[in-house]
């Protein structure tokens, strides 16, 4: 029967740090998820520049070919 003063402080003590702890995980698995989304829209853009390239590559190659068998 002596306890029940100090366990309803506890309690909401308790309580208030768990909200504070669980929005602050939510906020670190935003902010996760965030950086992954970035990153695959980094990989995505080097992806198409990569093959950008690869098709000017081969744009080059044709007009030498083109142009050594022309000469």
């Amino acid at each position: 029967m002596h306890l029940e003063p100090v366990m309803i402080p506890l309690a909401a003590f308790v309580m208030v740090v768990l909200i504070v702890a669980i929005a602050s995980f939510r906020k670190m698995r935003e902010k996760e998820l965030e950086a992954h989304r970035e990153l695959r829209i980094r990989e995505m853009e080097h992806e198409r520049k990569i093959k950008e390239l690869e098709i000017e590559k081969v744009k080059l190659e044709v007009e030498k070919a083109k142009s050594s068998k022309i000469a």
